[in-house]
């Protein structure tokens, strides 16, 4: 699930940040929020219950 979230947040940062260029920085917390989500992952894992 959080892949899945980085992996949306990723496309629309490009999005933002190459073809529609209004976000400012803004945009950019977009990238922080998808390499925050893949590293809680990697740390995380899969926890089985």
């Amino acid at each position: 699930m959080f892949l899945t979230i980085a992996f949306i947040l990723l496309v629309l940062w490009v999005l933002g940040a190459f073809i529609v260029p209004i976000g400012g920085g803004l945009i950019h917390l977009l990238l922080v929020i998808a390499i925050i989500s893949v590293v809680w992952h990697l740390i995380n894992g899969r926890r089985v219950a």
